[in-house]
């Protein structure tokens, strides 16, 4: 075997595949870069929920599907759980402060937060890159997460340049390959 191809196969400092320590191992998937997104809904009791999710891909063109997962310790999942209806609003790159604020344990994470409310009065976040309505067509816990498809109902892109997260840190889109 050519020397080169064994050492990238096998470099010096690799970590075992059986037992990664959870720090190591959140360093490595921070490697793939991401897109930035808030999952929002309403709570049966008509409050706004919302959170930053980077779990967020399509799965299916046919039909429109979507996949994104949730820690099964958020105190948002017993709502994601108990409603139909959720918008993914996909942060553009001027908006890593509402990423923060909905990353954080904050009460009313919707406050000073431009937003509209779509036809089944679930919150579109203003200034996105993307929107998508969605409706959920299967839930799975799956480790520490619990995975949700959801079938998209309607969908809105605009022209800002999305957010990107990479290695813990925010990123704006560079240029084309």
């Amino acid at each position: 075997m050519n020397v080169a191809l064994q050492a990238s196969l096998n470099p010096e400092g690799l970590v075992p595949a059986a037992a990664p320590d959870s720090r190591v191992l959140r360093s490595a998937l921070g490697q793939f870069a991401t897109g930035v997104t808030v999952v929002t809904t309403r709570a049966p009791g008509g409050a706004f929920v919302g959170l930053t999710v980077n779990s967020f891909s399509a799965l299916s063109l046919e039909p429109p599907l979507i996949l994104w997962s949730l820690r099964c310790s958020s105190p948002s999942l017993p709502v994601f759980e108990a409603v139909d209806r959720f918008v993914v609003n996909v942060l553009a790159e001027a908006q890593v402060e509402v990423s923060r604020r909905f990353a954080s344990p904050q009460a009313d994470k919707f406050e000073g937060v431009a937003h509209a409310e779509n036809a089944w009065g679930l919150p579109l976040l203003h200034g996105a890159s993307a929107w998508f309505e969605c409706r959920t067509v299967s839930r799975q816990i799956a480790g520490d997460h619990c995975l949700f498809i959801a079938e998209v109902e309607r969908f809105t892109l605009s022209e800002a340049a999305p957010l990107l997260f990479h290695a813990g840190g925010y990123f704006a889109l560079g240029s084309r390959l």
